[in-house]
């Protein structure tokens, strides 16, 4: 790649998350050896014309996917804030797009109006979801005189096989946890256990290595989340124990000052780890219970106005989020100021 402005058109697809990390590294390779700050531009092509300024169930999703994108962005920068800059749009909004050809006409022109030089293709890009349509858009696009590549990530197979290729990262990752597991059920760290806990690590490491695990592990990425952990958790014993004074007082209070409604709202966490812990951390908090899930759609029963306030309020959303994406994404919008900027719109 030899560009230093990219254009990366997304939909929803299997390889979209490794597409997002490989274009940002390439920025910052880029960067690093010469020396201008690369911009990244994710577009999300509508294929549906928008006559008024409103929102329909596409762009919700492609503001969605979009947020996403930004997110995962930002983790694959990481440190590096100076090195690479980001911006998300929805292209087409007011125009019909039905073949390969109307789909390149809009990248060809966002790329001449924000002087874009390539534009890096997701293997899985698809915005029409049942016809395939890259092969023909990147011929299209190539013909309008732009660079284009297709990122090299491999595609998830229709049948998944049980073993995948395993990396040496994954195999010590899973040898350390295991190491560590088993001292902990032996309770003791004396010779006999050291020993016989590394023999039982290397069995289930090399048995597993290709089974466990189906991401590849990032040491410095995971010491950092688990770094962030270890503050996130007194920070919820805090809040545990601050609800539960709170319940406490409607429970002793005579006239049981209780207010119970079903509430639901959007939360801005993505993947399933983190989609969990925000919901077992809700639960675990005295006043609210995570009833249902549904992708980052949150239903929670709420027992009184003040834990519907903390909630609205996005404490725990933004902690999550600090866990598993870092300081800049924990300042992302809280579910009450997302409200009100919805329904100023």
């Amino acid at each position: 790649m030899t560009s230093s402005r990219l254009l990366v058109p997304v939909s929803e697809s299997s390889t979209l998350r490794n597409t997002v990390e490989y274009a940002v590294h390439q920025a910052i390779e880029h960067a690093t050896e010469t020396g201008p700050s690369p911009t990244i531009h994710f577009v999300y092509p509508l294929s549906e014309r928008l006559t008024f300024d409103t929102e329909t169930d596409e762009t919700q999703t492609a503001q969605t996917l979009l947020e996403r994108v930004n997110v995962w962005a930002e983790e694959d920068r990481d440190e590096n804030v100076e090195a690479v800059t980001f911006e998300t749009a929805m292209i087409g909004t007011r125009e019909y797009l039905f073949s390969p050809s109307d789909y390149a006409d809009i990248l060809a022109r966002y790329a001449s109006d924000h002087d874009l030089d390539c534009v890096v293709f997701d293997p899985g890009f698809n915005p029409l979801g049942t016809t395939p349509l890259l092969p023909p858009l990147q011929n299209e696009v190539r013909r309008a005189g732009i660079e284009i590549e297709e990122a090299p990530v491999q595609r998830e197979r229709r049948s998944p096989l049980l073993v995948r290729r395993g990396t040496l990262a994954q195999y010590l990752a899973l040898f350390g946890v295991s190491y560590v597991f088993y001292l902990l059920l032996a309770g003791s760290v004396a010779t006999f256990e050291l020993v016989t806990g590394a023999i039982s690590a290397g069995i289930v490491a090399t048995a597993l290595w290709g089974i466990s695990l189906t991401t590849p592990a990032h040491p410095v990425r995971t010491g950092k989340r688990l770094g962030r952990f270890a503050l996130y958790v007194p920070y919820l014993l805090y809040e545990i124990a601050k609800a539960n004074v709170e319940i406490a007082y409607v429970v002793l209070h005579p006239d049981l000052p209780i207010d119970p409604e079903m509430v639901e709202f959007d939360a801005a966490v993505w993947s399933a780890l983190p989609v969990t812990t925000l919901a077992n951390s809700i639960t675990l908090t005295p006043g609210t219970l995570t009833v249902d899930v549904s992708r980052q759609h949150f239903t929670v029963h709420t027992l009184t106005r003040n834990s519907r306030e903390g909630l609205f309020s996005g404490t725990l959303e933004r902690a999550v989020r600090f866990v598993f994406y870092g300081r800049a994404v924990a300042r992302i919008p809280s579910p009450l100021e997302r409200r009100g900027t919805e329904e100023d719109e």
